[in-house]
């Protein structure tokens, strides 16, 4: 059945009908031929994260929040612990409350929404600090779209000898990327973003000997990602706990067909030419972006308010949606906006659709008519 409208967010993504049809089976997660599934899953993950054998993947139950949590809440240690969290956005404020609900040991570096992260900061605040053992960060801000160096934060990271976890939510799968050349000890993606899947799960690509420090750290039962990791390794891809079946086979699917698209390298193209196409159409209409082109990832987009116009985001979502294109509202604390994504199963041909019903929705330039 053909979707009603395109999901034009960060996840959950339009996906293609072929993903959606593999869930239209059902599957014992005790069966041999289920395990051998997540276990090619697992390896295929690793695969696109890095060509080193120093890594290993592990499937967690939830959003991509549950795996976040479960990472951090495992990671750090319950003594002499200490996690500095780099944030520019709503992602790396909920690792702020995560620790706090999980009682672990923090420094903040905080910047506002549209700001980049200043790398003499962050070495200043390692060598001030001799307790911090871990650093923490998002890739891809989804709050603005913003997108943060990780190959220059996790550099200086090692420089002093911390353990690194990267939030790559929504930017895994889309943006190319090593996990062992960026020396990234745990990232962190889930199921509905990059590679297309649907919602139901996360992951995180985990460095096995970092990983095997961990064990007995965690401070939930369900989200011990040690114990989740053993369990998986020593059952040969069994989960704990009940595990979203359906979820995973059409996440399989998913990765099939981004090998099939030409790999992350082809995707990545795919997601920067849409995102281009849209900014340049976004702006001959009349919109203006939140972000400098060099601060903007290819995955979501940011566009303010128009000034002096009665725009009105519920009317233009509305009739956007009538149209067959579902955005979303911003997430910036300072400024009115709202987001595009162009990721999922989104061509130059859809992202010239938005912009006609965009241009059938609203005059900007003279005034606004809804």
């Amino acid at each position: 059945m053909k979707n009603s409208y395109l999901l034009l967010t960060p996840g959950p993504l339009s996906t293609t009908e072929s993903v959606r049809q593999a869930m239209m089976r059902d599957w014992c997660t005790w069966d041999d031929e289920y395990n051998s599934l997540v276990q090619e899953v697992r390896d295929r993950l690793v695969k696109q994260a890095t060509t080193s054998s120093l890594y290993t993947a592990v499937l967690m139950q939830g959003s991509g929040t549950f795996c976040v949590e479960a990472t951090i809440g495992t990671v750090m240690p319950k003594r002499e612990g200490k996690l500095l969290i780099i944030t520019n956005g709503a992602y790396g404020n909920r690792m702020i409350q995560m620790c706090d609900v999980l009682n672990i040991d923090k420094v903040v570096y905080g910047l506002n929404e549209d700001e980049s992260i200043q790398l003499g900061t962050i070495e200043q605040i390692l060598l001030d600090d001799k307790e911090i053992t871990h650093v923490a960060m998002v890739h891809c801000e989804t709050t603005t779209g913003i997108l943060n160096p990780i190959k220059e934060v996790c550099r200086i990271s090692k420089e002093h000898n911390k353990i690194t976890i990267i939030d790559a939510m929504s930017s895994f799968g889309g943006i190319l990327l090593d996990v062992h050349q960026l020396q990234i000890d745990f990232l962190i993606s889930s199921s509905n973003k990059c590679i297309q899947g649907v919602p139901g799960f996360g992951f995180v690509i985990a460095q096995k000997d970092e990983l095997k420090k961990c064990k007995g750290n965690a401070r939930s039962l369900s989200l011990d990602l040690y114990d989740q990791y053993e369990t998986m390794e020593e059952y040969k891809g069994k989960w704990r706990f009940t595990s979203p079946t359906h979820v995973v086979r059409a996440f399989y699917q998913a990765l099939l067909e981004l090998e099939e698209e030409g790999g992350v390298e082809a995707r990545f193209k795919r997601y920067q030419e849409n995102q281009k196409m849209l900014v340049e159409g976004m702006s001959e209409i009349g919109f203006e972006t939140l972000l400098q082109a060099k601060q903007q990832s290819p995955i979501i987009t940011s566009f303010i308010y128009p000034k002096d116009t009665t725009f009105a985001f519920k009317v233009f979502y509305e009739s956007l949606k009538k149209q067959g294109f579902v955005i979303y509202p911003g997430k910036v604390s300072q400024i009115d906006t709202f987001r595009i994504g162009n990721i999922g199963d989104i061509f130059k041909e859809d992202i010239e659709r938005l912009l006609q019903a965009v241009k059938k929705t609203v005059r900007l330039k003279g005034g606004i008519t809804i």
